[in-house]
């Protein structure tokens, strides 16, 4: 059973980093967001994982943070929550927006007047950009019109790229999760299941064995939808002698994992299964790319020119690599515009996907990179499977 957890102790170390760089970047403070379905930024600074609602923690540039939740959940944050200190707000709450009658809602005033340096701020930094609910910009610009709103994640999320033990330790119980709940599919699937019959099977030992939820919606692809980047199981059915793709991914004390790779019931067709051995051997050929000191870059401009050297660079959409902790997909990812070199304990998802008109696989496993090399947080499936 799962036991691994963060201690305390490394919340209040996260914070008092970020606050070095909210001060670094001469930034009052910053309001650090999150969503049910995007929680880490919050998660990693307090351990809290709203449901339905929205929240936020406010960090000022010194003093203590504050947890911010929306109106049902402040009981349940208290008893989640690493923070003593939890507000309760409006603009938190979900979006079906009750009115909540009766209820008395601290205010961004309130907030500012009890946890900014001085009371009072001018420049106030943005974390979690691109999720922040619009509400609460608009609260902003009304309680403070002269407030200035930066985006500030580069304040924030490099600090989540470098893994500590503890974090590693997570994610390495999530990865031998997921695991175990691909082994079960392969003993269990059959021929006529649907895509959503293939997947019950993953959601039932991935709670069985510890898990706290899903990594990431888990697929199960069968025939022409396997083309897809990015897609969800259906009531399609399985049969044999068709690409299968699984992607399926264990979430513990936050982290995620994901474990990925086309399998078939009985032989693929020769033309499909060249795609699937090909894309094995790039899925390796990027592992052995991978090590402490090499430039992210680099790595992509080396594995796109292999490609294009064995001639796959038509059925190639995108790769190789993005980092992976406590989103199955977060920053920074691996692109040939990448200008920063891999660091000992950053994570990576290995994430090699090539398709053509009618089907498409994905080879994807996790690795802790390392000096002269990497970790690897999943291998027992990264062979051809035909049932």
């Amino acid at each position: 059973m799962n036991t691994t957890t963060i201690p305390e102790k490394e919340f209040y170390e996260r914070i008092s980093k970020f606050q070095a760089n909210i001060k670094a970047a001469g930034l009052d403070a910053c309001l650090v967001h999150a969503s049910e379905s995007d929680m880490a930024n919050v998660r990693y600074l307090s351990e809290y994982w709203p449901t339905f609602e929205a929240s936020a923690v406010f960090v000022p540039a010194e003093g203590e943070s504050v947890l911010l939740v929306g109106p049902e959940s402040e009981i349940y944050a208290a008893h989640r929550s690493v923070f003593k200190n939890i507000e309760k707000m409006v603009e938190y709450r979900e979006s079906a927006e009750p009115e909540c009658p009766g209820m008395v809602f601290t205010t961004y005033k309130d907030i500012v007047a009890r946890y900014a340096p001085n009371g009072n701020i001018k420049k106030l930094g943005i974390v979690g950009w691109a999720i922040t609910p619009l509400p609460v910009v608009t609260s902003i610009k009304e309680q403070f019109p002269e407030v200035e709103l930066v985006k500030a994640d580069s304040t924030f999320l490099p600090l989540r790229y470098v893994k500590s033990e503890n974090e590693l330790e997570c994610m390495r119980k999530a990865y031998a999760i997921a695991e175990l709940a691909v082994e079960a599919i392969i003993n269990e699937i059959k021929p006529g299941m649907t895509e959503l019959q293939v997947i019950g099977i993953a959601q039932r030992e991935i709670y069985k064995h510890g898990g706290e939820y899903e990594g990431h919606s888990l697929y199960c692809f069968c025939g022409a939808s396997t083309n897809n980047a990015i897609s969800r199981p259906t009531h399609n059915k399985i049969v044999a002698n068709e690409v299968i793709q699984l992607n399926i991914g264990a979430r513990v004390s936050g982290y995620s994992s994901s474990v990925g790779l086309p399998i078939s019931i009985g032989p693929l067709p020769e033309r499909k299964r060249k795609l699937v051995e090909f894309g094995l051997e790039a899925h390796l050929k990027t592992i052995d790319m991978m090590a402490a000191g090499k430039p992210a870059g680099l790595v992509v401009k080396d594995y796109e020119a292999w490609v294009k050297s064995r001639g796959f660079e038509k059925q190639m959409l995108y790769g190789p690599c993005h980092s992976i902790g406590m989103m199955e997909v977060e920053q920074p990812w691996m692109e040939s515009t990448s200008d920063y070199g891999l660091q000992k304990n950053m994570t990576f998802q290995v994430d090699t996907f090539f398709y053509e008109p009618d089907f498409g696989l994905r080879w994807e496993n996790g690795v802790i990179v390392k000096e002269g090399g990497v970790e690897l947080l999943s291998s027992k499936f990264m062979k051809i499977i035909e049932i």
